[in-house]
């Protein structure tokens, strides 16, 4: 089977960019449960820069990862930044010295934090921005996407997408403006909501069917996260067959399932990172996804 080698986002604007479908999550490059700083500094900084020489253009990032330490750590591996190398980043949410993730989604909150991407990333405009729902928050969706919105027409955010969305809410911010991508929990593994460390994850699975009729790229965060068991002999029977890792065959499942889906693996050890890109050039065939699902 062929997949689809690029995407782009933004398609039915005047600004689509378009990049590989394969991008990279910085999250990982973190200290322990995404608070602080990265274990091993100089490694961190190495994956940003074989990411890039890699032929990757998308870094994930948010400036709650740390906090604040991926952004930090892209800007001092790759700035000043290759003219095609897009830079997505999310709000909505902050963290707390007990690691705890919170709401961070009123207006003002969004204001600083937009301010914040921009000032540590060392950028006059972000290309992508997704908008973190944090369920259970007392601000109205509606009233942190005008807000979103707002900032975008005063031309700080190129595209701004949605993350961590039900069904309704996605409906609600396709009725307001132009969603450019979703960022949803999705993987081999676990593919619908799960619960992990008292937060809620939104499944793409349930989403799915939306962002195809509006041809949204779809990014999955957990792509190789599993929370529930799952039948490791199919993958691990295809891992053979193509004598690759198991995290290979997942990323390549992701490739081949929905050529809207657009992977970003993140990892901290650079030898994973140089396993994970070579998903790339595995090409399923028809039996293969048949038998994975």
């Amino acid at each position: 089977m062929n997949i689809k080698k690029t995407i782009t986002i933004g398609a039915k604007t005047n600004d689509p960019l378009i990049i590989k479908r394969f991008g990279y999550g910085t999250m990982r490059l973190t200290g322990n449960l995404v608070w602080g700083e990265p274990e091993n500094r100089p490694e961190a900084l190495q994956i940003l820069k074989k990411a890039v020489n890699s032929g990757i253009d998308f870094l994930d990032t948010a400036d709650f990862y740390g906090e604040d330490v991926t952004n930090r750590l892209i800007a001092e591996a790759l700035y000043p930044y290759p003219n095609n190398l897009v830079i997505c980043t999310k709000v909505g949410t902050e963290r707390k010295p007990d690691k705890s993730w919170r709401p961070y989604n009123r207006p003002e909150h969004l204001r600083a934090s937009i301010e914040n991407n921009l000032k540590t990333l060392k950028i006059e405009r972000l290309q992508l921005v997704h908008f973190r729902v944090m369920p259970g928050s007392d601000t109205p969706l509606e009233e942190s996407l005008n807000a979103m919105f707002e900032m975008q027409k005063e031309g700080k955010i190129l595209h701004l997408g949605v993350s961590n969305v039900n069904p309704a809410e996605l409906k609600t911010a396709l009725t307001m403006g132009n969603i450019a991508s979703v960022e949803n929990a999705f993987g081999y593994g676990q593919r619908t909501t799960f619960t992990l460390h008292n937060n809620e994850s939104r499944g793409m699975q349930e989403v799915m069917d939306l962002c195809v009729e509006n041809e949204l790229p779809m990014i999955p965060f957990w792509s190789l996260q599993n929370s529930l068991p799952k039948d490791d002999g199919k993958i691990l029977a295809i891992a053979k067959k193509y004598n690759a890792t198991p995290a290979q065959i997942s990323l390549a499942w992701l490739l081949h399932y929905n050529d809207l889906l657009l992977p970003i693996p993140g990892t901290s050890k650079l030898k994973h990172f140089e396993e994970n890109i070579k998903a790339f050039d595995i090409a399923l065939e028809e039996e293969d996804m048949k038998l994975l699902g």
